[in-house]
């Protein structure tokens, strides 16, 4: 049985500390400021009782855990003493006017952001070269400001939980298979806050809020508890109808927080996480740890509690079930449910269309309407930033697909800051995908099988729909989302299966506007790297 790792817990005693010192500086002070000294190293880890290099933060892994509390200040300086360029993202953070805070991939970085009107569970992981398959990912939890309830009473403590798909194969050995054009083998084991399983201990009677992220490359989870019903409380940094399920669905890249409340017998019960979605349905793997009453002696009798059924319409009829809880406050003062979006007109709709790997250039690649994303020498919003000719696509990216052959590119579409757009993701192919949008949240409005027309709009839910940051496309089957381009910038729109992604399956939206004010995005930071084509350039 694997001990519990006070990375991923947190005592009711911490859970008021955080509110009190976000309750001072409420009282007069300006929003705090949360220093952190980070250095990226390889290392060796055994997850799987197999030494294997890992990439460790500060000797950890997973990484360090952030708490802090809706609006902080967040100085995170990165030292990378790995033999290549290191980047992070932080999945879910908006960056709020800050676009630049994804970093540039180099030797060392110092991170400037803020948490602006977010609460919920986020991560962050490293986002070039495959290295999130090694490590060098962790938990980013964003606590409320006292003045500023949530539709729950405050849990008795909550417990972390990253789980995901993993590989004996190091980083450099799954590049050099995917850049032969060879797909990723099914993945060895499935980790829990990086072990096989992790005990969670609570007292009787009382109610923790589970935070659970799926930090894997490529597989989709179902979690389940012994015993235990899982009252959803958060998706991705907001508040939807508080459901109760006996199993909840997370696919890559997205996150949810529930509330268990320990009404059983004193014992041992199961926490089983299992994936979902694989092309083989018979290698599915499971983690089985245990949610330990602190006063238990035995283990619940019976077997582990079962998964669901292995379709696409369970998970999905699930997915539709989640609803925004319009009456509840999330990280600012107004109800979620004070924004109409389902009363808003589209200024335009996208039709994304993942394919297939296909040969382009001599290479396998993914591509989304017949582009094959490739990395450019030179950062996109430098590249922006500076006009620096010959290396975006602009508009490359066809609003739909349009039947051309495939090609190497690097688009980016170009959007006006405040635009409302509809945009669909299609899938065609028997394997569960993800994608997320960094910057942003979205509506995810529908769900459904086959081929995406506009006759599908009418089953849309345009009153409580899901507002997240990462949306799964069920197999053969389409995804639609609306959102509301109010942050400018320069943004990631990209696979979150990390195979698709490394191999193209992305692009980046520009959300512009002429208007040059502070009001609307920040200017270049001080401390930015100027690399590729923008070294000649002074800030």
């Amino acid at each position: 049985m694997a001990r519990r790792d006070p990375r991923f817990s947190m005592p009711l005693a911490w859970y008021w500390v955080l509110l009190l010192a976000a309750a001072a500086t409420l009282a007069g002070a300006d929003d705090p400021y949360r220093y952190f000294d980070w250095t990226v190293t390889y290392g060796p880890i055994n997850p799987l009782g197999t030494t294997q290099q890992g990439i460790l933060i500060n000797g950890q892994f997973p990484g360090p855990r952030i708490d802090c509390v809706t609006n902080d200040n967040l100085i995170v300086n990165v030292v990378n003493n790995l033999d290549e360029p290191f980047l992070i993202t932080w999945n879910g953070i908006k960056q709020r006017k800050n676009s630049w805070q994804d970093g540039v991939a180099g030797t060392n970085y110092t991170y400037k952001f803020q948490a602006k009107d977010q609460i919920g569970t986020f991560t962050y992981f490293p986002s070039v070269a495959l290295h999130r398959s090694a490590g060098g990912f962790g938990a980013l939890n964003v606590y409320q400001r006292p003045a500023i309830p949530v539709p729950y009473p405050a849990p008795d403590g909550d417990f972390t939980l990253l789980v995901g798909d993993w590989y004996l194969a190091g980083h450099d050995q799954l590049r050099q298979t995917l850049d032969s054009g060879a797909p990723l083998p099914f993945p060895d084991a499935l980790l829990v806050n990086g072990m096989p399983s992790d005990t969670f201990v609570g007292d009787q009677g009382k109610t923790y809020l589970f935070r659970v992220s799926n930090v894997g490359m490529k597989t989709s989870i179902n979690f389940r508890i012994q015993g235990h019903s899982l009252r959803l409380a958060e998706v991705e940094g907001t508040h939807p109808v508080q459901n109760v399920y006996d199993s909840l669905d997370v696919h890559v890249g997205q996150s949810v927080a529930f509330l268990v409340t320990l009404d059983q017998p004193p014992m041992d019960y199961a926490v089983v996480a299992s994936t979902r979605f694989s092309l083989d349905s018979t290698s599915a793997l499971t983690s089985v740890g245990t949610l330990h009453y602190s006063s238990a002696t035995s283990r619940a009798p019976g077997p582990l509690p079962a998964g669901p059924p292995e379709t696409a319409n369970w998970s999905m009829n699930q997915a539709r079930s989640f609803r925004w809880n319009l009456t509840a406050s999330a990280a600012r003062p107004n109800p979620q449910g004070s924004f109409h979006y389902g009363t808003i007109q589209t200024s335009r709709t996208l039709v994304f269309a993942s394919s297939p790997p296909v040969v382009v250039a001599g290479q396998n690649r993914y591509a989304v309407n017949g582009i094959s994303f490739v990395v450019p020498d030179t950062p996109l919003k430098l590249v922006d930033t500076y006009n620096i000719a010959n290396v975006i696509g602009w508009d490359s990216v066809p609003p739909r697909p349009d039947g051309g052959a495939p090609q190497l590119g690097t688009p980016v579409v170009r959007l006006n800051l405040h635009e409302f757009v509809e945009v669909v993701f299609q899938n065609t192919e028997s394997e569960m995908q993800s994608w997320h949008l960094d910057g942003y949240d979205f509506w995810a409005v529908g769900y459904g099988n086959g081929q995406w027309t506009e006759n599908e709009r009418p089953n849309y839910n345009l009153v409580d729909a899901q507002a997240r940051h990462t949306v799964q496309v069920y197999p053969n089957g389409w995804s639609a989302i609306l959102v509301s381009l109010d942050n400018q910038g320069m943004w990631n729109l990209r696979s979150a299966n990390w195979d698709r992604q490394y191999l193209g399956q992305q692009l980046y939206l520009r959300v512009w506007t002429p208007e040059q004010s502070f009001s609307n995005e920040y200017s270049i930071p001080t401390n930015a790297i100027l690399c590729g084509r923008a070294a000649e350039y002074a800030h």
